[in-house]
């Protein structure tokens, strides 16, 4: 019995071989729907093919800082796959640097995987959902587009610009029938977040927080997992969530006090 009500069948999903974005299209497969994973890492999506081995999972090597080639691809997936119902852009990269010290090219690199990435797929996905009058994108967000961190000036930059044109698209595609939401995790149990830390202390010290460098603990004690991050997602594609556009879930257990 599926836990989420659905009006579609087919999910793209950007990002999608590890970490949050496997976990998405996971759930997704559980609740039976047929999923296409774009991701540039071509071992890591073998190894979620050999996983749900029988599933309604589709790959492509596609990376996402390549968006002139973005829209094409949609047109050609849906010619050949049939009509996307749902989009979840998750691909996404961190650069961690002094703002000052920031390099152009991790700059650029920033914007064009967090920022061009879902604005190029969600204009070419999203312009066919209007057209067809319904459909749902979730692009996953980060609550640092909201609240500065000291060293994340691009990755932060990068996903505020991506939560100004999620809202502004779900408010023009809203008689369309076509709902555009966020979901904005904090610290959250992957290999991007593990990479941060520098010994086994690094978990204690995110939940702690940083006096120095002006960041808050998380209240509820814990880490975010990546299953509970797909939860929201899932929660905001299905219709449970029929009535619910423009807005950015977060899901960082109170590390932002919701600001």
């Amino acid at each position: 019995m599926n836990r989420w009500q659905w009006r579609g069948e087919r999910v793209l999903v950007t990002g999608g071989a590890q970490g949050i974005g496997e976990a998405v299209v996971t759930a997704l497969l559980a609740e039976g729907r047929q999923v296409m994973v774009w991701d540039r890492d071509k071992s890591a999506l073998d190894g979620l093919s050999e996983r749900h081995a029988g599933a309604g999972l589709q790959v492509a090597e596609v990376d996402m800082a390549q968006w002139p080639e973005l829209a094409p691809r949609v047109a050609e997936l849906e010619a050949c796959w049939g009509p996307i119902d749902y989009l979840v852009n998750v691909a996404g990269v961190l650069a961690m640097a002094p703002a000052l010290s920031l390099t152009p090219e991790q700059w650029l690199h920033s914007f064009a995987v967090n920022t061009h990435g879902p604005f190029f797929h969600s204009q070419a996905v999203g312009g066919r959902m209007a057209a067809r009058g319904g459909g749902a994108i979730v692009t996953v967000g980060s609550n640092a587009g909201r609240t500065p961190r000291v060293q994340m000036a691009a990755y932060g930059a990068s996903k505020a610009a991506t939560l100004s044109w999620m809202r502004t698209l779900g408010l023009e595609l809203a008689g369309q029938g076509v709902r555009c939401n966020l979901v904005s995790p904090g610290s959250t149990d992957t290999r991007m977040q593990r990479q941060l830390w520098q010994d086994e202390s690094g978990p204690a010290r995110v939940i702690e927080g940083s006096l120095a460098d002006y960041r808050l603990g998380i209240p509820l004690g814990r880490l975010c997992q990546p299953a509970q991050v797909a939860d929201a997602v899932l929660f905001l594609l299905s219709e449970q969530a029929a009535q619910i556009t423009l807005h950015d879930l977060r899901v960082d257990g109170g590390a932002t006090l919701d600001q």
